[in-house]
């Protein structure tokens, strides 16, 4: 999910003697087309991008939402909900608008149909704030008695290209009447690459703050509802973890969560919480290890399934042509024994008796066999052979007893970028 607002922005004028109103005006009752949402502290953003908006030939206007302390850029105004929806549906359509929405204000004076309409105004595009959900109709609101004016034709503007954000459909917006907390509030957990706003496949894991443990691992990209802390103070920490990624950590409240809005990466979207993971790539001196790489026992022959995390390595070293790595092979213990090589046909995956190498070798031999088995893979992918380094540990630098449960995690291949 990625920057969710946007300067290019094409919108319908409503008349040609629209007039200016106070900047940050309470809203009042109706239906209204907003295209950027900024916490209470940030009204001379929400002017600024009103104000760019202007210039550029559109029409906003901004306004503030005292029962949930936003200020809003809003293009449009109407008195029916049906009305407002066919508007916004509209807007939609057009560049830089693909996430406009409709807010619903029940409470305040007469409605504003009765005055002149909204201009539009226009700020710098807000702290990440992404609005993306359409609210639902409340009660009716009887529109007040006015004399439609002509509306000109739309001002034509050349869209900008914009990357594509939001590829998940948004879940259904029905209205909620009390605070939203993570009790009652869905959030998305949205990781993305920060160079380019691509999404990107990676998880969440879940912490309880309170006590350190961690609650639950949820995949990125998804609507969920977060699970329940059941402690004190109801603090989670989320930890966003992709292959070929510095891990990014963001911290919620389950009880009191619309105040973590003011953080620049959380946001309340309508009806769920959007949480940005902007991702950045390792830098030099970061390692990962490639946990997902599996191998046949006693062999330097990896698995099938072990293809999806070595397409996440390649993809890496493809987007930075200047990235050198070192593949740090470690097992579990040492010793001596037979192993078994890929053969003369080059098939890294498949364990063919008429087609492997025998040999006697060393737990650090086989350490060292398994990361140029890898190594191999990725020149034969296209890579320079002179991008990657192969180092073999053997059993010297074990995470876990030999013997214990996790013995297994002793057996890995690191990747260590040394050049960016």
């Amino acid at each position: 999910m990625a920057k969710m607002c946007t300067k290019a922005l094409c919108a319908l004028c409503l008349s040609t003697t629209l007039t200016v109103a106070q900047a940050g005006a309470a809203l009042q009752k109706g239906y209204y087309i907003v295209v950027a949402a900024y916490r209470a502290n940030q009204e001379t953003f929400a002017e600024k991008y009103a104000a760019e908006l202007n210039q550029a030939g559109h029409h906003s206007r901004t306004g503030f939402d005292a029962s949930r302390n936003f200020h809003y850029v809003y293009l449009d105004y109407f008195t029916d909900f049906d009305a407002s929806i066919d508007k916004m549906l509209e807007v939609r359509k057009q560049a830089g608008f693909a996430e406009a929405w409709v807010r619903v204000i029940k409470e305040g004076t007469e409605p504003v149909a009765a005055q002149q309409p909204p201009t539009r105004e226009t700020p710098p595009p807000p702290a990440k704030e992404t609005p993306a959900a359409i609210e639902r109709k409340p009660e009716p609101v009887q529109p007040a008695a006015t004399t439609e004016q002509p509306k000109p034709e739309p001002i034509q503007q050349p869209a900008l290209t914009v990357p594509a954000t939001e590829v998940v459909p948004n879940p259904k917006a029905d209205p909620v009447y009390v605070p939203q907390t993570l009790k009652n509030t869905q959030a998305f957990l949205s990781l993305y690459n920060a160079t380019n706003n691509e999404l990107i496949d990676g998880e969440v894991e879940v912490i309880d703050a309170e006590r350190s443990r961690l609650i639950l691992k949820a995949k990125g990209n998804e609507y969920l509802i977060l699970p329940d802390p059941k402690s004190k103070s109801g603090k989670l920490l989320l930890i966003g973890n992709a292959f070929g990624y510095r891990k990014i950590q963001h911290e919620m409240n389950y009880y009191d969560t619309e105040k973590d809005t003011l953080q620049p990466d959380i946001s309340l979207v309508g009806n769920y919480y959007m949480v940005r993971f902007e991702m950045a790539r390792l830098h030099k001196g970061d390692i990962a290890v490639l946990y997902n790489v599996y191998f046949y026992n006693d062999a330097a022959i990896m698995l099938p399934e072990s293809k999806y995390e070595l397409n996440k390595l390649l993809t890496m070293m493809q987007e930075n042509p200047r990235y050198k790595i070192t593949l740090h092979g470690h097992t579990n213990g040492n010793g001596r024994g037979k192993i078994i090589r890929v053969g003369p046909s080059q098939d890294f995956f498949n364990l063919r008796a008429d087609d492997v190498v025998s040999d006697n070798v060393s737990a650090k031999e086989l350490s060292g066999a398994r990361a140029q088995v890898i190594k191999d893979w990725l020149v034969s992918q296209g890579l320079a052979a002179d991008r990657i380094d192969v180092k073999a540990w053997g059993g010297t630098r074990m995470l876990h007893d030999k013997n214990s449960q996790h013995a297994r995690r002793n057996v890995r291949v690191e990747v260590e970028v040394v050049e960016e």
